[in-house]
């Protein structure tokens, strides 16, 4: 399978710790440190980074599976549940199902409107062209 840059999953890991602990951030005593492990005590979130951590590293059976129980329960925020279904659609491109792509990129962008890929992912040769055509 194809993968994107090697820095681009894991940037995605870390903008979704930072997404967590901010999201936690109102959940806890004012004061006190939101923490990424507060996370894993959400099942959802917990399956999101566990998702995303395997499919970080090639994992994709795996990440497929931890990220569509994620999307199963719901993670939090708008930006968290589009995280998953971006993720999957990589997988289903990198894997020849466009169509299963295509259709987890509009759920990425109705789950979060402000959902679109960044330079580097949009230019990709395998979901590139699946992601502008999501878009029509």
């Amino acid at each position: 399978m194809t993968r994107p840059p090697p820095s681009a999953g894991s940037h995605a890991v870390v903008a979704l710790a930072i997404t967590l602990v901010a999201t936690l951030a109102g959940c806890v005593t004012p004061g006190a440190p939101a923490s990424v492990s507060d996370a894993f005590d959400k099942p959802a979130e917990r399956n999101l980074l566990l998702g995303l951590r395997a499919y970080d590293e090639a994992q994709y059976p795996e990440a497929e599976r931890a990220l569509g129980e994620a999307l199963r329960l719901q993670p939090a925020t708008a930006r968290d549940r589009a995280t998953a279904h971006k993720t999957l659609a990589f997988i289903y491109c990198t894997s020849g199902r466009a169509a299963e792509c295509e259709a987890a990129f509009r759920a990425a962008r109705a789950a979060d409107p402000a959902f679109s890929l960044n330079k580097a992912e949009a230019g990709h040769p395998v979901w590139g062209p699946v992601y502008e055509q999501s878009r029509r």
